[in-house]
């Protein structure tokens, strides 16, 4: 159902796009504006996950600088069946993560240092887990096209404003609506396409780590920490919050990225009562800081992860 959902909306919001240019120039405008939505998705599928990286400063580590968390990231790999990705710590306060790459055999996910020192390794191995199935679903792919497409609406729309046919007349009244009502449209779209992706990698995530419980645990302190220590890449780049496992504040809206958290955690809920977990979440010590070697012995509950 997420998969239709996900055809539907994206293909709602290519034929935005066409609408618009062929309002502002005919067919001759909805052919440019195709092409150009196809120029601008060949970029982004070959760079996105470098400017991702980029723009957050995340860092790679290997065995050698995050042992645990690297060794925690390859045994969900495996258990998801994917290629293992490469794994990035982000020093920044604010607790998340996030997944980019064009497909799972380019893959990157990301941890804040804030989001290693605030959850346990259940906890951590359920965002993990949940970042994985993003990979798993190609929604890295996906979210990348409408964030290019919704962004080319935009272009458009303020081109325009300023547009003026052969006869040196503007685009008219209805036009001139399509142009301002356009961009609106693209963003409650993609909006609804990211929280729809929410949903499948949360299913995803429980899927992968074996315990949904420790997932909703999992958004529940980080929907607090997000709340009270914004993340810095976001502050300068709102657009970034689409890309994290919860949003700076939570609440479903028609301009919200990620569904409310407290709907998430009920939906976890139901998928432990389908896999017959009736009781709380294990708790276990929190997990050190990813960013030094970390010595300490693995929590039982994560052993057969190893």
């Amino acid at each position: 159902m997420n998969g239709f959902k996900t055809t539907m909306l994206l293909a709602a919001l290519t034929a935005l796009f066409m609408a618009l240019g062929y309002t502002l120039g005919g067919a001759g405008g909805a052919t440019i504006a195709l092409l150009v939505a196809g120029g601008m998705n060949f970029f982004t599928f070959w760079n996105a996950d470098r400017i991702v990286l980029s723009m957050h400063h995340a860092r790679e580590v290997d065995d050698a600088t995050a042992p645990e968390f690297v060794g925690l990231v390859r045994a969900l790999a495996r258990r998801a069946n994917l290629p293992m990705p490469r794994v990035y710590i982000v020093d920044d306060p604010s607790p998340n993560a996030f997944a980019t790459g064009r497909n799972p055999e380019n893959a990157a996910v990301a941890a804040t240092t804030g989001l290693l020192d605030l959850l346990t390794r259940e906890e951590i191995a359920g965002v993990m887990a949940h970042e994985l199935g993003h990979v798993r679903d190609r929604d890295t792919l996906i979210m990348t096209m409408v964030a290019t497409i919704a962004g080319a609406v935009s272009m458009l729309a303020n081109v325009g404003l300023f547009f003026r046919g052969g006869d040196g007349r503007g685009p008219g009244w209805a036009g001139i609506l399509a142009v301002l009502v356009a961009p609106f449209a693209a963003m409650i779209v993609q909006m609804a396409i990211s929280r729809t992706r929410e949903y499948g990698a949360d299913r995803a995530g429980a899927e992968i780590s074996g315990d949904p419980r420790a997932l909703a645990s999992a958004l529940a302190k980080l929907q607090r920490g997000a709340s009270m220590i914004p993340g810095a890449t976001a502050a300068r780049i709102p657009a970034a919050q689409q890309l994290y496992i919860v949003p700076g504040r939570s609440g479903d809206s028609l301009f919200s990225t990620h569904p409310d958290t407290d709907n998430r955690i009920a939906a976890l809920a139901a998928i432990a009562q389908e896999m017959g977990m009736t009781s709380p979440a294990p708790s276990a010590p929190p997990a050190p800081s990813a960013s030094v070697p970390v010595t300490r012995r693995r929590s039982s509950a994560l052993d057969p992860l190893a």
